[in-house]
Parts: structure tokens; C-alpha cells; sequence
């Protein structure tokens, strides 16, 4: 377990953020990266998870692939990174970044409309 503050936390979700490959981060429009401790009951109900699995990150939002003609004037969706289980994992500060780092691309990628199953045929898992 490392534990850091949430500041520095934040900074590890933001370093991530400003690492993506340009051609992504330049598409992404209308997100909040957000850091919450722990993933909330209707986290695990969107993702079709039972409550004794453990969720690093969620996409709270509607997938560009999904969206449609009348998408539009919507509040933000949201990418939420946990902090509470991905501390718990993490073997230091290095290890707890490497950890934020691939939850960012993985929920980004779910922005992107890339499902679970994909990003697994793929090996981005």
C-alpha cells in the first residue's frame, strides 16, 4: 500500500491526461477528470460489476460512438479515477503513477466508445 495525498493524487490524473497521445487528447471534448476514495453502488450497476469486484476508474458519460444527432448542450461526462484501491495496490509512488496511468487510457478509451472485450482482443488490458 502507498498512500499519497489527494493533491498529489490529482497530479498523477492530470500528468496522465497530458500524456496521451496528441491525436487522442486533442478529440476528447466535454470531460471532467475527476478523483473520488471509492467507486459508488450505481458505478458498479453502469458497468455491470458486482459490488465485491474492485473499480479502479469509471466513464460517467455517453460514448462519442453513441451519440447522436440531438448530443448536444449535455453537462460533461465524467472520468473517475478511485484512489482508495488503486493506493492500495500501488508499491510505491512510481508504481501508484504507472497504475493511474493505465486507468486514464483505459476509461479515455471507453470515451472512445472501446469496450472492455475490444480492449482485451487488443491486449490494452
Amino acid at each position: 500500500m502507498h498512500e499519497v495525498e489527494r493533491a498529489a493524487f490529482e497530479g498523477m490524473v492530470a500528468r496522465a491526461v497530458d500524456e496521451l497521445p496528441e491525436a487522442f487528447r486533442e478529440r476528447i471534448a466535454n470531460v471532467e477528470f475527476a478523483v473520488e476514495e471509492w467507486a459508488r453502488s450505481d458505478d458498479y450497476a453502469r458497468v455491470e460489476t458486482p459490488p465485491s469486484s474492485t473499480l479502479l476508474g469509471v466513464y460517467r458519460g455517453v460514448p462519442l460512438t453513441r451519440r447522436g444527432a440531438g448530443y448536444h448542450m449535455a453537462l460533461p461526462d465524467r472520468i473517475v479515477i478511485f484512489q482508495g484501491p488503486l493506493q492500495r495496490m500501488a508499491r510505491g509512488d512510481d508504481d501508484l503513477y504507472e497504475r493511474v496511468r493505465h486507468v486514464v487510457r483505459h476509461e479515455v478509451a471507453h470515451y472512445f466508445g472501446i469496450s472492455d472485450e475490444r480492449l482485451r482482443e487488443i491486449e490494452a488490458y
